[in-house]
Protein backbone atom coordinates (compact mmCIF):
# COMPACT_ATOMS: atom_id res chain seq x y z
CA UNK A 1 0.00 0.00 0.00
CA UNK A 2 1.29 3.63 -0.94
CA UNK A 3 1.07 6.46 1.40
CA UNK A 4 2.13 9.88 1.36
CA UNK A 5 1.91 13.10 3.60
CA UNK A 6 2.65 16.41 1.80
CA UNK A 7 1.77 20.04 3.42
CA UNK A 8 2.37 23.38 2.45
CA UNK A 9 1.56 26.66 3.90
CA UNK A 10 1.36 25.86 7.30
CA UNK A 11 1.07 28.45 9.55
CA UNK A 12 -0.60 28.85 12.92
CA UNK A 13 -1.73 32.05 15.12
CA UNK A 14 -2.37 31.91 18.85
CA UNK A 15 -4.35 35.71 19.03
CA UNK A 16 -1.05 37.58 17.59
CA UNK A 17 1.51 35.16 18.67
CA UNK A 18 2.42 33.67 15.47
CA UNK A 19 3.65 30.01 15.92
CA UNK A 20 4.42 28.12 12.31
CA UNK A 21 4.78 30.74 9.38
CA UNK A 22 4.57 28.80 5.98
CA UNK A 23 5.98 25.39 6.37
CA UNK A 24 6.30 22.76 3.87
CA UNK A 25 7.66 19.22 3.81
CA UNK A 26 6.64 15.92 2.01
CA UNK A 27 7.29 12.30 3.13
CA UNK A 28 6.27 8.54 1.81
CA UNK A 29 6.98 4.84 2.44
CA UNK A 30 10.32 4.26 3.69
CA UNK A 31 11.20 8.16 4.50
CA UNK A 32 11.38 9.96 7.26
CA UNK A 33 10.64 13.80 7.75
CA UNK A 34 12.78 15.37 10.79
CA UNK A 35 11.58 18.25 12.32
CA UNK A 36 14.00 20.00 15.16
CA UNK A 37 14.47 23.48 16.62
CA UNK A 38 14.74 25.21 20.58
CA UNK A 39 11.14 24.23 22.93
CA UNK A 40 8.04 26.91 21.74
CA UNK A 41 9.18 26.80 17.91
CA UNK A 42 6.04 25.07 17.26
CA UNK A 43 7.55 21.05 16.47
CA UNK A 44 4.15 19.97 18.74
CA UNK A 45 1.80 22.07 16.98
CA UNK A 46 2.75 20.96 13.46
CA UNK A 47 2.30 17.65 14.84
CA UNK A 48 -1.18 18.18 15.78
CA UNK A 49 -1.81 20.18 13.15
CA UNK A 50 -0.85 17.25 10.91
CA UNK A 51 -2.50 14.49 13.02
CA UNK A 52 -5.95 16.46 12.62
CA UNK A 53 -5.56 17.30 16.21
CA UNK A 54 -5.62 21.19 15.64
CA UNK A 55 -6.95 23.28 12.80
CA UNK A 56 -4.31 25.31 10.88
CA UNK A 57 -4.75 29.11 10.43
CA UNK A 58 -3.73 28.82 6.78
CA UNK A 59 -2.08 25.90 4.31
CA UNK A 60 -3.30 22.71 3.25
CA UNK A 61 -2.68 18.95 4.09
CA UNK A 62 -2.92 15.84 1.62
CA UNK A 63 -2.46 12.43 3.11
CA UNK A 64 -3.39 10.05 0.45
CA UNK A 65 -2.89 5.86 1.44
CA UNK A 66 -3.30 4.02 -2.28
CA UNK A 67 -3.69 7.62 -3.82
CA UNK A 68 -6.88 8.30 -2.11
CA UNK A 69 -6.96 11.88 0.15
CA UNK A 70 -8.36 11.02 3.14
CA UNK A 71 -9.99 13.97 5.03
CA UNK A 72 -8.89 15.33 8.42
CA UNK A 73 -11.65 12.57 10.28
CA UNK A 74 -9.91 9.61 8.18
CA UNK A 75 -6.48 11.20 9.01
CA UNK A 76 -7.09 11.09 12.65
CA UNK A 77 -7.97 7.40 12.44
CA UNK A 78 -5.24 6.24 10.18
CA UNK A 79 -2.01 7.22 11.71
CA UNK A 80 -0.22 7.07 14.70
CA UNK A 81 0.79 9.33 17.15
CA UNK A 82 3.52 9.36 19.88
CA UNK A 83 3.59 12.57 22.15
CA UNK A 84 4.49 13.84 25.57
CA UNK A 85 1.43 14.58 26.74
CA UNK A 86 -0.57 11.69 25.64
CA UNK A 87 -1.73 10.11 28.95
CA UNK A 88 -3.61 7.16 29.13
CA UNK A 89 -6.15 5.58 31.71
CA UNK A 90 -4.54 5.38 35.34
CA UNK A 91 -7.35 2.94 36.16
CA UNK A 92 -6.65 0.10 33.92
CA UNK A 93 -4.28 -2.06 32.80
CA UNK A 94 -1.54 -1.92 30.10
CA UNK A 95 -3.86 -4.21 27.77
CA UNK A 96 -7.14 -2.84 29.12
CA UNK A 97 -6.34 0.74 27.74
CA UNK A 98 -4.72 -0.74 24.32
CA UNK A 99 -7.65 -2.70 23.88
CA UNK A 100 -10.30 -0.07 24.70
CA UNK A 101 -8.99 2.03 21.98
CA UNK A 102 -8.73 -0.33 19.59
CA UNK A 103 -12.50 -1.34 20.10
CA UNK A 104 -12.74 2.45 18.97
CA UNK A 105 -10.76 2.32 16.17
CA UNK A 106 -12.55 -1.19 15.27
CA UNK A 107 -9.88 -3.47 15.96
CA UNK A 108 -10.12 -6.82 17.33
CA UNK A 109 -8.33 -7.40 21.11
CA UNK A 110 -5.54 -8.92 19.24
CA UNK A 111 -4.51 -6.05 18.12
CA UNK A 112 -3.43 -4.51 21.38
CA UNK A 113 -2.58 -7.49 22.55
CA UNK A 114 0.08 -7.79 20.00
CA UNK A 115 1.18 -3.78 20.17
CA UNK A 116 1.90 -4.94 24.39
CA UNK A 117 4.07 -7.52 23.29
CA UNK A 118 6.52 -5.74 20.87
CA UNK A 119 6.80 -2.95 23.63
CA UNK A 120 7.90 -5.39 26.17
CA UNK A 121 5.18 -4.40 28.53
CA UNK A 122 3.24 -6.51 31.01
CA UNK A 123 0.17 -6.68 30.24
CA UNK A 124 -1.70 -6.91 33.27
CA UNK A 125 0.21 -3.40 34.88
CA UNK A 126 -1.92 -0.63 35.97
CA UNK A 127 -1.14 2.33 34.05
CA UNK A 128 -0.96 4.09 37.21
CA UNK A 129 1.86 2.26 38.47
CA UNK A 130 4.57 2.67 35.24
CA UNK A 131 7.13 4.57 35.47
CA UNK A 132 7.80 7.39 33.02
CA UNK A 133 9.90 5.54 30.58
CA UNK A 134 7.44 2.33 30.94
CA UNK A 135 4.98 5.19 30.01
CA UNK A 136 6.48 5.80 26.76
CA UNK A 137 6.93 2.32 25.84
CA UNK A 138 2.97 2.40 26.29
CA UNK A 139 2.54 5.71 24.18
CA UNK A 140 4.55 3.45 21.13
CA UNK A 141 2.48 0.22 21.90
CA UNK A 142 -0.98 2.93 21.33
CA UNK A 143 0.45 4.79 18.45
CA UNK A 144 1.20 0.86 16.91
CA UNK A 145 -2.33 -0.52 17.15
CA UNK A 146 -3.12 -1.39 13.63
CA UNK A 147 -0.18 -1.05 12.78
CA UNK A 148 -0.42 2.58 10.65
CA UNK A 149 1.51 3.71 7.62
CA UNK A 150 2.05 7.02 8.76
CA UNK A 151 3.91 7.77 12.53
CA UNK A 152 3.49 11.45 13.77
CA UNK A 153 6.17 11.21 16.43
CA UNK A 154 7.15 14.21 19.18
CA UNK A 155 9.93 13.44 20.97
CA UNK A 156 9.87 9.73 20.34
CA UNK A 157 12.45 8.92 22.75
CA UNK A 158 11.88 11.00 25.71
CA UNK A 159 12.21 9.46 28.95
CA UNK A 160 14.06 6.20 27.65
CA UNK A 161 16.35 4.34 28.91
CA UNK A 162 19.01 2.79 26.41
CA UNK A 163 17.32 -0.47 26.40
CA UNK A 164 13.69 1.49 25.74
CA UNK A 165 15.48 3.49 23.75
CA UNK A 166 17.16 0.61 21.32
CA UNK A 167 13.60 -0.74 20.65
CA UNK A 168 11.90 2.36 20.09
CA UNK A 169 14.66 2.57 17.31
CA UNK A 170 14.01 -1.34 16.35
CA UNK A 171 9.93 -0.58 15.92
CA UNK A 172 11.07 2.59 13.84
CA UNK A 173 12.87 0.44 11.86
CA UNK A 174 10.16 -1.98 11.02
CA UNK A 175 7.67 0.46 10.41
CA UNK A 176 10.00 2.02 7.62
CA UNK A 177 9.37 -1.10 5.72
CA UNK A 178 6.21 -0.40 4.87
CA UNK A 179 5.63 3.41 6.38
CA UNK A 180 6.80 6.63 6.60
CA UNK A 181 6.87 9.19 9.71
CA UNK A 182 7.89 12.82 10.83
CA UNK A 183 9.81 12.93 13.99
CA UNK A 184 9.95 16.03 15.69
CA UNK A 185 12.67 16.20 18.33
CA UNK A 186 14.74 19.87 20.34
CA UNK A 187 17.47 18.81 18.73
CA UNK A 188 18.53 16.70 15.99
CA UNK A 189 18.55 13.19 15.75
CA UNK A 190 20.42 10.20 13.85
CA UNK A 191 17.55 8.73 12.68
CA UNK A 192 17.31 5.99 9.04
CA UNK A 193 16.21 7.00 6.21
CA UNK A 194 15.64 10.88 6.82
CA UNK A 195 14.56 12.16 3.34
CA UNK A 196 14.00 15.84 4.32
CA UNK A 197 14.56 18.18 7.59
CA UNK A 198 12.72 20.88 8.87
CA UNK A 199 14.17 23.20 11.26
CA UNK A 200 11.79 25.58 12.90
CA UNK A 201 13.23 29.20 14.08
CA UNK A 202 10.22 30.18 16.19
Amino acid sequence: MSARLSFSGISRRFGRKRVLEQVAGAVEIGQVLAVSGANGSGKSTLLRILAGLMPASSGTIEYRLEDRLLDSGERRRALGYVAPDLALYESLTVVENLRFFARLRGLPASAADDAVARVGLAPEAFYGTLSSGQRQRLRWAWALLGRPRLLLLDEPFQNLDAAGEALARRLLDEHLENGCAVVASPITLELPKVHERIHLAG
